[in-house]
């Protein structure tokens, strides 16, 4: 089985635009996931979201929100939709798709996934990539991780599940730095960025935060202009143009092991070659890619391909309309106990086995 597939032909239907987007919203344990959960739901932008919590969450999303809820679902007080996740996530988006569809429910256009604080978010998105028919209906928008600024960098040095959770973030959001030291503040913020240095970065205190910070995190249509693509692949500043990414003072002792870099490819690829490379990654080192994002050139292709995975999983590939001034492919890998060099030289050896002998 390849990693990832050739793109269909050109539908009239905008695939993206058409799918509703699923942001998983994780943290370690204390975190405030909850909080600022019931914060932004009260956003009048938000009132036709779905949230999908786990039954075992720490603190339930309907405290204060509460308006009528049936066995499974609740309807909060200003429209959203609260699930309590019972069974496994795929079951859950089926069913709310289905009532939907049927009118049972309210017309969300937005899903929200909180997962427990111990959680390793890369499952949610297999549920994503590896479900044909909820692949049609949802699309992954992105990850946001909550870090304690208290607990934060003790909890990033004794559990794995943390850095993890760091390591895989679209977005990251610090929380609780009005009762933190200022100074633990600074380094956990440097320790963040040597984590995951394409992540944004910000603060919410008592979950209070602009929700236009955690929506439209991925390409939102097959139309999606470069200022956006450069906003999903890379924050400000540019670490994905920078030469290297060595591994910075900052960094704490277990940190060593994840590697964040993005490759630049100056000729286009063709789908043989980087589906043999990218199977060949995915089979020998799965569970040590973290996660995998890019904007590939491809041979024969109108526009951008958009490629994402996790591990042994990559979601259907997408075409983008024009991006015509964008003439070279840049993936972003973050990995675990592997190098820049050994990635480079896998897609160099693949192409130099493609290349006819001369």
């Amino acid at each position: 089985m390849t990693a990832v597939a050739t793109t269909s032909a050109r539908a009239s239907v905008d695939p993206l635009a058409s799918r509703l987007p699923v942001t998983v919203i994780t943290g370690f344990l204390g975190s405030g996931k909850t909080t600022l959960l019931c914060r932004l739901l009260r956003h009048p932008g938000m009132h036709r979201a779905a949230v999908i919590v786990n039954e075992i969450g720490e603190v339930g999303i309907d405290h204060e929100l509460v308006a009528s809820s049936s066995e499974h679902t609740t309807l909060l007080g200003n429209g959203c939709l609260c699930c309590t996740l019972r069974t496994d996530l795929q079951e859950t988006l089926r069913e709310l798709f289905v009532k939907r569809r049927a009118g049972e429910v309210i017309d969300f256009d937005r899903v929200f996934v909180e997962t427990t604080g111990l959680a390793n978010p890369v499952p949610v998105l297999h549920t994503l990539s590896s479900d044909g028919l909820l692949g049609a209906q949802y699309r992954l928008d992105g990850v946001v991780t909550l870090v304690d600024a208290v607990n934060g960098l003790g909890q990033l040095d004794a559990y794995a599940e943390a850095r993890k959770q760091v390591a895989v973030a679209d977005r990251l959001v610090v929380t609780k730095t009005d009762i933190a030291d200022g100074a633990i503040v600074d380094r956990l913020r440097e320790r963040l960025s040597a984590l995951n240095p394409f992540a944004l970065c910000f603060a919410a205190i008592e979950g209070n935060l602009d929700p236009a910070s955690l929506a439209g995190i991925g390409p939102r249509t097959i139309d999606a202009k470069a200022e956006e693509l450069d906003r999903w692949l890379v924050p400000a500043g540019g670490e994905a143009r920078a030469p290297g990414n060595p591994a910075r003072e900052s960094a704490g002792p277990h940190d060593r092991s994840i590697q964040s870099f993005c490759l630049w490819f100056d000729k286009p690829f063709n789908w043989e070659r980087l589906n043999a490379a990218l199977q060949a990654l995915s089979q020998l080192r799965g569970p040590d890619l973290l996660r995998v994002k890019g904007i590939v050139r491809v041979e024969g292709e109108p526009g951008l391909i958009v490629l994402q995975g996790a591990q042994h999983l990559f979601h259907p590939p997408v075409t983008l309309e024009g991006g015509e001034s964008e003439s070279r492919s840049r993936i972003v890998f973050i990995v675990r106990n592997l190098t820049r060099e050994s990635i480079a030289g896998l897609f160099a050896a693949v192409e130099a086995i493609a290349e006819p002998a001369r």
